[in-house]
């Protein structure tokens, strides 16, 4: 049960981090003229967008496929890292921390 799924780049995100993330990368507006349904258009909300599409096949594919494309144009234009392939660098080289760390002692 406990299997890796190496070959599914939906394991282990839920549908409300899909979610999540698509308002963040579009915003209401700009999702719901890519993915043309009401939840999206009218008094939009991330706990109706998860009812209806919990409940509906056909919206949930098209919001897990924009997912996908958004997240794997991140990573090619390198807004995001791939997923589980890299650790997480420091931030800034070593002369802007001792920098950073001169100018607060200051």
């Amino acid at each position: 049960m406990n299997d890796p799924q190496p070959n599914n780049p939906l394991h282990g995100v839920t549908l409300k981090a899909m979610v999540e993330y698509l308002v963040d990368e579009y915003g209401w507006d700009r999702l719901g003229e890519r993915i043309r349904i009401d939840c999206f258009n009218y008094d939009p909300s991330i706990n109706s967008s998860l009812k209806f599409l919990r409940k509906t096949d056909w919206a949930r594919a098209k919001v897990e496929r924009l997912y996908l494309d958004s997240i794997s144009y991140d990573e090619r234009k390198g807004k995001r890292p791939p997923e589980a392939t890299e650790t997480p660098a420091k931030p800034g080289s070593v002369w802007d921390q001792a920098r950073r760390r001169d100018s607060n002692e200051d």
